[in-house]
């Protein structure tokens, strides 16, 4: 299955409060994780990644995908292009929050194959991790690195997404609290 990223300036971030069909997306990898009364599972998806939290009834998705991608306006509680850097907290139902910090990093050539490189080696061995083809114009893929810390009352998910044709790197934290 060819697996191409989208470019970088069609990005987009997005919160909801709600599931998402999966049939909307094209899933790579994914992961199942359970710690106490949450469950999460975390996807790398041909632009990025979704993150689907449950806990006591409330479900949080978190998304980072194409901008054109014909995804609901309901219930969506955040929503950003992917430029620069920002940080943005939702106070849930019950004392719950949710908090996200994401940047949009060009960066030299030299840089960019240098954490290419180094995400690729902690990768394989950690997280969640997936290569995708070339576009053509570069010799190598983009990669997705998906790295979970699980708390009794806190969800941990570190993302980073490459984009060789644009020298670019999307990093992203979120957090996911229980009161």
């Amino acid at each position: 299955m060819l697996s191409v990223r989208p470019k970088v300036a069609e990005l987009a971030f997005q919160l909801y409060g709600r599931t998402l069909h999966p049939e909307l997306f094209e899933v790579f990898q994914s992961r199942d994780v359970q710690r106490g009364d949450y469950t999460a599972r975390i996807e790398i998806t041909s632009a990025g990644h979704i993150v689907t939290w449950r806990y006591g009834g409330l479900t949080l998705a978190e998304v980072a995908c194409s901008a054109q991608h014909p995804l609901p306006k309901k219930r969506r509680l955040m929503s950003y292009k992917l430029k620069g850097e920002r940080s943005d907290r939702v106070e849930c139902r019950g004392g719950i929050a949710y908090e996200a910090s994401f940047q949009l990093e060009p960066v030299s050539p030299e840089v960019f194959w240098t954490f290419q490189d180094a995400l690729a080696h902690d990768g394989e061995r950690n997280g969640l991790f997936h290569t995708f083809e070339s576009s053509g114009r570069m010799a190598l893929g983009a990669l997705s690195y998906i790295n979970v810390e699980t708390r009794s009352r806190s969800f941990l998910v570190q993302a980073f997404h490459t984009f060789p044709d644009d020298f670019a790197i999307v990093k992203s934290q979120s957090l996911f609290k229980l009161p």
